[in-house]
C-alpha cells in the first residue's frame, strides 16, 4: 500500500500548475556526492557526473594517475607515489591506503547527506578502499549505496579478489547492489559500445536518483524518506526504468532487465518510488505504474511515492525505486 494516500483531483490539479517547469526547481538542503573507487569505478563516476548536472560533488580514489585525468573533482591518490599498478591486486594494501586517507575523506565527507559509490571488485583498490570509504561515510551520517561490478565468470583469480571485499562493502552500506560484468557487457555489444567507458545503467540510475531527491516535483521525495526506507531489515535493491507511460509492465520489464544478477521483489517491505514523465503524464498512468511495480510486494509493505514532470521526458516515463525489506538474499541484493 502506498505511503500517502493520493486524491486525483489533487494531483491532477498540481499536473496542471506544474506543466511547464521554471528555473530554480531545485530543491535546497540535499547534500549528494558521487564517488569513483578504483579504474572503472572512477570511469563511470565521471559519467554519471557530466549527466546529473549541478548540484552534486564528485571525488575520484585510485592510484592509478590516469584515472583522474579530464576531470574537474575532487581526487584522493591512495600511497605517496603513485604507480601504474594501483594496488597490485592486493585489497589489504588497498584498506591501508584508504585508512591513511581518513583526514582527507573526513573533510570531503562533512555535510554530506548521500554519497552514490561506485566500484568494480576484483582489484586491490576497489576491493579495499571502497569497503573502507563506505565506513568513513557513513561514521560521518551519510546514507551510502553502493554500486559494485563483480568480475566476468571466466576471471576466476578476479572473483576470489572480489569475495574479500563484497561482504565488506555491504556490511558497511545501507543500500549495496551487484552488477553483472557478463550481462553488461552482452548488453553493451547489443547497443554497439565499449561497457568500460561508462554503462547507461549507471548513468541513468544515479541521474534518478539525484532528480528523485534535488528536484521539486508534484509530490516531493527527500532524504528523509530515502532513510525511512533503507532502514528496514532484509535485503535492498535498486532499479531504474524508462519507456512507454501506457505500458507499466513493459516498464517494469526494462527496470529488471538491468545488468545485474537475478531479482525477486516478491515480500519487499518497503520502497521509495520516484515515477517522472512528461507534461502529459497523468495521474491514471502514476497509478497503473505503481500498481505494477508493487503488486508483489508485502501487504503491508511501506511505499513512498514521488512524482515529477520533466520537459525532456517528452512522451515517455522514468520509474526510479529503491526496495527493501526483501524476506529472502537474491544473488542481486547483498544485505
Amino acid at each position: 500500500m502506498l505511503g500517502q494516500e493520493i486524491q486525483e483531483e489533487g494531483i491532477n490539479d498540481i499536473l496542471e500548475e506544474i506543466e511547464k517547469p521554471k528555473g530554480g526547481d531545485y530543491l535546497e538542503g540535499a547534500q549528494i556526492l558521487i564517488a569513483g573507487i578504483g579504474g572503472l569505478g572512477c570511469s563511470w563516476a565521471k559519467k554519471a557526473h557530466e549527466k546529473t548536472g549541478q548540484g552534486v560533488d564528485l571525488v575520484l580514489i585510485d592510484a592509478d594517475e590516469s584515472s583522474f585525468q579530464n576531470s574537474e573533482s575532487h581526487v584522493i591518490r591512495l600511497g605517496v607515489e603513485i604507480d601504474s599498478s594501483g594496488c597490485a591486486a592486493l585489497p589489504p594494501l588497498g584498506e591501508q591506503r584508504m585508512r591513511q586517507a581518513t583526514s582527507v575523506s573526513r573533510m570531503l565527507l562533512e555535510g554530506v547527506e548521500l554519497v552514490i559509490l561506485l566500484t568494480g571488485l576484483g582489484g586491490g583498490t576497489g576491493t579495499g578502499a571502497a569497503p573502507e570509504f563506505a565506513r568513513q561515510a557513513r561514521l560521518s551520517g551519510a546514507i551510502v549505496i553502493s554500486v559494485a561490478a563483480i568480475p566476468f565468470d571466466a576471471q576466476e583469480t578476479r572473483i576470489k579478489i572480489s569475495n574479500e571485499g563484497l561482504s565488506k562493502l555491504e556490511s558497511n552500506s545501507d543500500v549495496c547492489v551487484r552488477l553483472d560484468l557478463d550481462r553488461l557487457a552482452w548488453q553493451a555489444r547489443e547497443r554497439g559500445t565499449d561497457w568500460r567507458m561508462g554503462a547507461s545503467w549507471v548513468e541513468e540510475f544515479v541521474d534518478g536518483l539525484v532528480r528523485t531527491l534535488m528536484r521539486l516535483g508534484l509530490i516531493n521525495l527527500d532524504m528523509m524518506d530515502l532513510k525511512t526506507i533503507v532502514g528496514h531489515s532484509g535485503g535492498s535493491t535498486l532499479m531504474v526504468g524508462q519507456g512507454n507511460p501506457d505500458d507499466a509492465k513493459a516498464l517494469l520489464e526494462d527496470a529488471l532487465s538491468a545488468p545485474l544478477a537475478n531479482l525477486s521483489l516478491d515480500g519487499a517491505k518497503a520502497c521509495l518510488l520516484q515515477i517522472e514523465g512528461g507534461p502529459g503524464m497523468t495521474v491514471g498512468q502514476v497509478g497503473l505504474i505503481a500498481d505494477a511495480f508493487t503488486e508483489n510486494f508485502d501487504a503491508d509493505a511501506q511505499v513512498i511515492l514521488g512524482a515529477r514532470v520533466s520537459e525532456d521526458l517528452q512522451g515517455s516515463i522514468r520509474v526510479v525505486a529503491v526496495v527493501s525489506g526483501l524476506e529472502k538474499i537474491t544473488e542481486l541484493s547483498l544485505r
